[in-house]
């Protein structure tokens, strides 16, 4: 069994509909790992989550679960929401990672930022991207890793547009099959964006079925927070990006990281 405390604290602020990422972190995070969460609003449930629902929730006052979830003292806080900033930009995911980090006293990483970081590290240059987001916040997103460097230069959506619950409920099934749709020879890794889509359950499968790192919101926070933790044992079952600390040595991109 492992334990659940004693090495780092993490703080994770999660909208109010994701059902999926304090499960992963569980089930990902090393021993000694303890995770406090604040739910986060900004946003309608009923409403399809599209550009305009994620830039709401990105925009919205963090002051009240800031200062609630520093009251644990976190070592490292997470903004966990990929689309919330990359419906905004770089500036907007740096800009509000310095404003969590000020407020709560801790180290910060925000999921769009964690991408990057995780794809700086593997030295991907060019991705196949797939989510579970409408089309145009996947176009947001691929602008967003573009002036970060990134290509897209092959992606993969779903077939209708999800609601909030609907994203969450994608099985690892579902998952997998949009991961295969988006990928190709060109790429050097796959990216598979949101907090809520079950991706790291099936990121080794992946990774065997295409032969090349898959990178997901979720794993690319945690490896993020174990670079700046100084944190380098490897951590089985969840892709290359976790198997191989000495990758955390990598310099890390100006954005989501104070």
């Amino acid at each position: 069994m492992k334990a659940s405390r004693g090495y780092a604290r993490l703080g994770l602020l999660v909208p109010f509909t994701n059902s999926n990422l304090e499960p992963d972190f569980a089930l990902m995070c090393p021993d000694g790992f303890s995770i406090h969460v604040a739910r986060l609003g900004g946003y309608d449930e009923e409403e399809i989550p599209d550009e305009s629902q994620m830039r709401g929730l990105g925009a919205s006052d963090l002051d009240e679960p800031i200062r609630l979830l520093a009251g644990v003292r976190p070592e490292v806080m997470i903004y966990g929401c990929t689309s919330a900033t990359l419906t905004h930009g770089p500036e907007f995911d740096q800009e509000l990672a310095l404003r969590i980090a000020e407020k709560s006293g801790a180290k910060t990483v925000t999921a769009a930022g964690a991408l990057v970081f995780a794809l700086s590290a593997l030295q991907a240059k060019r991705i196949a991207f797939a989510s579970p987001y409408v089309s145009a916040i996947n176009d947001l997103a691929i602008q967003f890793l573009s002036e970060m460097g990134i290509e897209t230069c092959a992606r993969a959506e779903v077939a209708a547009p999800l609601s909030n619950e609907g994203q969450g409920a994608m099985s690892p099934d579902d998952v997998f099959a949009l991961g295969l749709r988006a990928d190709t020879d060109t790429a050097d890794a796959l990216v598979l964006s949101c907090t809520d889509m079950r991706s790291v359950e099936v990121i080794d499968r992946l990774e065997q079925a295409i032969g090349k790192p898959v990178v997901c919101s979720n794993q690319a926070m945690l490896f993020q927070v174990l670079a700046l933790l100084g944190e380098q044992k490897p951590i089985s079952g969840f892709g290359t990006l976790l198997q191989h600390p000495q990758m955390m040595s990598a310099r890390q991109p100006n954005t989501g990281v104070i």
